[in-house]
């Protein structure tokens, strides 16, 4: 009995394929028609039909068509060798996306980018360390920063840890201070427990204070950080605002004395 060949609207019908499709696998040799009449009409058999199939489970596992045209000339126990080795690929996929979709759960939160755990798994390296980098290619060559790096390197990530909750929880009691003026005492005491925090890893000098009150206030990054602590405004200029107001206190103090 002659074999019944399958016509394209046959093949579209079938498996959901677009024509389109089978055309573009045509063009790219991965599954060539049996049979083209006159009128140029492609023809399909059983057995170009099953490949098909093939096809279409190989792709929507995410594998390439150029790989998929590999592994069809494999034997059947070849082929299943490869795809394991693709489904621990797919695997270490899942948990990046994973990872992916918990920091933009986190972003979209309010948590800053910074504390964010991404670029782990990639070449691009963290965002702390990319900060880090940055601080060392601007302020590496000052006392300052050299004093902190020492500082930093000796003690623990746990020490780290409190500072940086400490840090943070005195931003919260400035943001919670907005209602006043920058030259209030309740922020100017803010202000001082902020620097006693700093001086934790630096000895902190006006001029210093000055500097990175000015890059709270011009660096984009740091409004980012620090406006979401507050619902009243702008903290980043505030905090800005109520330093320079807390430095010039330090040099008046200065020549009173």
């Amino acid at each position: 009995m002659k074999q019944r060949l399958l016509a394209i609207k046959d093949i579209v019908h079938i498996t959901g394929i677009t024509t389109r499709t089978l055309h573009y696998y045509d063009e790219i040799e991965l599954l060539k028609p049996t049979f083209v009449a006159d009128n140029g009409y492609r023809y399909y058999d059983q057995e170009s039909l099953a490949k098909l199939q093939t096809i279409l489970f190989l792709k929507e596992m995410d594998v390439p068509l150029k790989e998929i045209a590999a592994i069809l000339k494999l034997p059947l126990e070849e082929q299943r060798e490869v795809l394991k080795q693709h489904n621990d690929t797919l695997r270490l996929k899942k948990q990046r996306l994973e990872r992916i979709s918990a920091a933009l759960e986190e972003f979209v939160a309010g948590k800053d980018v910074y504390h964010l755990s991404i670029f782990n798994d990639s070449a691009i390296l963290p965002l702390p360390e990319q900060y880090d980098r940055e601080a060392r290619w601007r302020y590496g060559k000052t006392e300052a920063y050299q004093s902190f790096e020492k500082k930093m390197q000796e003690r623990s990530s746990i020490e780290k840890e409190r500072q940086w909750h400490q840090m943070e929880d005195v931003f919260r009691k400035i943001a919670a201070c907005m209602h006043f003026q920058p030259d209030a005492v309740e922020v100017q005491q803010l202000v001082d427990e902020w620097r006693g925090i700093l001086e934790q890893s630096m000895p902190c000098d006006g001029h210093l204070l000055m500097c990175i009150a000015n890059t709270y206030q011009a660096d984009a990054r740091f409004k980012q950080y620090f406006n979401p602590f507050s619902e009243q405004g702008d903290l980043a200029a505030f905090m800005h605002e109520a330093v320079m107001y807390y430095v010039q206190g330090l040099g008046e103090s200065k020549r009173e004395n």
